[in-house]
């Protein structure tokens, strides 16, 4: 009995300060095809590398984008929770987060604050900005390590805290973010996913949800920072957008606020630390058309930098992995 052919090994380039890139030559190619023929060497290279920038697929519209990612990963998740409204374009498959274009999306876990998170993301460039809009990503172990370890340790222990305040102007509405704006329906969600909830007279929602902040990866044993606490936090906003939204909401409303795991707010100088290692250990490339890009969401943190122009970037999830509990109890 004949075995099967092996895999194909894929050159990948470890350029210094950019992601790891694969060069394809698939000019007119049938790029869903090629993913389904690399898949296995593709997510070896994501298991080695934590992250994979694949150019010259010649990825060139949603439909193509959709074949490659479900060539990749059959079963693809839906996206529950999200802080931003997003278009969908099929099941499973997403635009990026709408996000004001001028305004930076920092160094964050994809849906780090929920029950079960999307181990796999892929990413694919219909069309890249004229300037910026880069999709940087960033080690997560690495930036565990160079974080100070008293922190480090405070967060393991207590995990962190995310406040939400749902509202029909600043980012995800209700309906957006559970999939229903029926009452009934996002309090067994919330029941179910151990979130707190409260309506408010105006018919507003406020959650509050207790997450780990650092895991294990389980493939590596790597100790991660894994979470989206600087990212959802008042303070790494704009100082005239954390003015606005505090002069239109209040500050015990914002739409995002994170803290300590105990409860204990977090400060500036906290979350500009977080910020600046992330900011070190940036590895950033521009995006190109047809670029695909997979990340290990567990082991590597992913932002988007302002831009101008159109873009337009597609995203899937899929390989759900549950997280556990932080040791720490909310007060």
């Amino acid at each position: 009995m004949s075995s099967s052919p092996p895999a194909p090994l894929l050159e990948v380039e470890v350029p210094a300060g950019k992601p790891p890139m694969l060069r394809v030559d698939n000019p007119g190619g049938d790029a869903a095809a090629w993913a389904a023929g690399h898949r296995d060497a593709l997510r070896a290279a994501v298991a080695e590398h934590g992250a994979l920038l694949v150019r010259g697929l010649g990825i060139g519209d949603a439909t193509q984008a959709a074949g490659v990612f479900r060539a990749l990963a059959p079963e693809l998740m839906d996206h529950k929770e999200g802080f931003a409204a997003r278009e969908e374009y099929g099941q499973g498959i997403y635009s990026s987060a709408t996000w004001p274009t001028n305004q930076p999306m920092c160094m964050h876990h994809e849906l780090s604050y929920t029950q079960t998170v999307p181990s796999l993301l892929m990413f694919a460039c219909l069309k890249a900005p004229a300037e910026g809009g880069v999709t940087g990503i960033a080690d997560a172990a690495e930036v565990c390590q160079a974080l100070p370890a008293e922190l480090v340790d405070r967060f393991a222990q207590q995990g962190w805290l995310l406040e939400r305040c749902y509202n029909d102007e600043i980012g995800a509405s209700v309906a957006e973010a559970f999939g229903t704006d029926d009452r009934a329906a996002v309090e067994d969600y919330c029941r179910a996913h151990a979130i707190e909830y409260a309506w408010h007279d105006d018919g507003s929602l406020r959650t509050r949800q207790h997450r780990q902040a650092v895991i294990s990866h389980p493939v590596t044993g790597a100790r991660c920072w894994f979470n989206q606490i600087a990212f959802l936090s008042e303070f790494t906003l704009a100082p005239e957008v954390r003015e606005y939204l505090i002069d239109v909401y209040g500050a015990d409303a914002l739409p995002f606020t994170t803290r300590y795991g105990n409860g204990d707010p977090l400060d500036q100088d906290t979350v500009a630390l977080i910020n600046s290692v992330y900011d070190a250990h940036t590895r950033r490339e521009p995006w190109q058309d047809g670029d695909l890009m997979l990340v290990d969401n567990l082991r590597t943190a992913h932002s988007r930098e302002p831009y101008e122009g159109d873009r337009t970037v597609l995203v899937a999830m899929a390989h759900p992995q549950p997280t556990t509990s932080p040791q720490g109890t909310p007060r």
